[in-house]
């Protein structure tokens, strides 16, 4: 990954994104930077009611990022190799769900003068799996304002992200299929993955490992 200064990792809720970009860390030595969701405090407020919580959360989430991201220019990547477990654009997918028209074209408003001074990653990871598996991962780790998130819900937001990701065209791109693999668990898996991610990428790649276990 010697020509990589810049990965980051998207997907739906329960993928997996945060995970993979600790364990990429580790195995390679490179920086990490991780979207700070637990802090929001609009988001519990948002699962029990999206439609009147829906603006305030996408609004501190699109500042929040938008901080890390001026953050991430401080740093050397031509030194360091960065990971992060999201995309500047993540918001914009969420909010096009989330939002009204009319506070979506306020949020489109902001979004666009703040995507110009972001970075754009040298490689996006897309983790995909279907929303059962999705559900099952989210009730596996059992986080406490993800209590009351449906499954419509997430159901939608997988194929916003599919949809997203099935047009991407921005950098080079690798999209892995979860469904069959753990690569929390089983270091096969992860090494399989790894193995693959350093193979140069150019356009879009397609990946569907089947664990061994």
């Amino acid at each position: 990954m010697r020509n990589l200064y810049y990965v980051a990792i998207e997907g739906t809720i329960g993928v997996g994104k945060t995970s993979l970009a600790n364990l990429l860390c580790e195995k390679l030595g490179a920086k990490l930077v991780l979207e700070s969701f637990e802090d929001n405090p609009f988001l519990s407020d948002f699962y029990d009611d999206p439609e009147r919580h829906a603006f305030q959360t996408q609004l501190w989430f699109l500042l929040q990022r938008y901080q890390q991201q001026q953050e991430l220019r401080q740093i050397d990547m031509f030194q360091n190799l960065v990971i992060t477990d999201y995309m500047f654009v993540k918001d914009r997918l969420f909010a096009s769900l989330n939002l009204s028209e009319k506070e979506m074209s306020l949020y489109d408003t902001v979004a666009n003068m703040m995507e110009k001074n972001v970075i754009h990653p040298d490689l996006v990871i897309f983790l995909q799996a279907d929303t059962e598996t999705l559900m099952k991962n989210i009730s596996t780790r059992g986080r406490e304002f993800e209590k009351n998130l449906s499954e419509d819900y997430l159901d939608a937001l997988n194929q916003v992200y599919n949809e997203y990701f099935f047009r991407y065209q921005d950098t080079p791109l690798v999209i892995i299929n979860t469904n069959n693999i753990d690569f929390v668990n089983n270091n096969e898996d992860l090494e399989e993955m790894i193995n693959y991610i350093r193979k140069p990428v150019t356009g879009t790649k397609f990946f569907n490992p089947i664990s061994g276990l």
